[in-house]
């Protein structure tokens, strides 16, 4: 029997509480992360990549409307200052939103390689490790 993959490192990006807080049990649940750190504002987030003594980031779920910088304004700050690659690996947009253009406009930004809607489940992260797997 094969391993499962192991996501090292996840970022959560959203204004939330509630979310985050069922996030978190659905990532500890899942048994293939092993760190999460958390942000309910994205320019927290985008500070925090800044440092040079933070984690390896694998996976990050962002959500896209927030108060203050949204996930696009994030997306555009962080690949502005690291660069298209600035995830190792994967982002996901995680939303409510149904607006079609927001699915387009994820697309063009070559970090993003998923958008999906809330909420997330066990089984999505399953595959979501396996992807990070593939990437790295």
């Amino acid at each position: 029997m094969t391993a499962k993959p192991i996501i090292e490192t996840v970022m959560l990006i959203d204004d939330e509480r509630a979310d985050q807080i069922m996030y978190r049990r659905i990532l500890e649940r899942s048994g293939v992360v092993r760190n999460h750190i958390s942000f309910q504002y994205a320019s927290e987030a985008l500070e925090y990549l800044k440092r040079q003594d933070r984690a390896e980031i694998d996976l990050i779920f962002l959500d896209i409307n927030m108060p203050g910088m949204s996930g696009f304004e994030f997306l555009e700050a962080a690949t502005a200052e690291f660069g298209p690659g600035f995830a190792k690996a994967v982002v996901v947009m995680l939303t409510t939103s149904l607006n079609p253009r927001d699915r387009e406009r994820a697309a063009q930004f070559d970090a993003v390689r998923d958008f999906v809607n809330k909420p997330l489940t066990v089984e999505y992260i399953e595959t979501l490790a396996e992807l990070v797997a593939g990437s790295q």
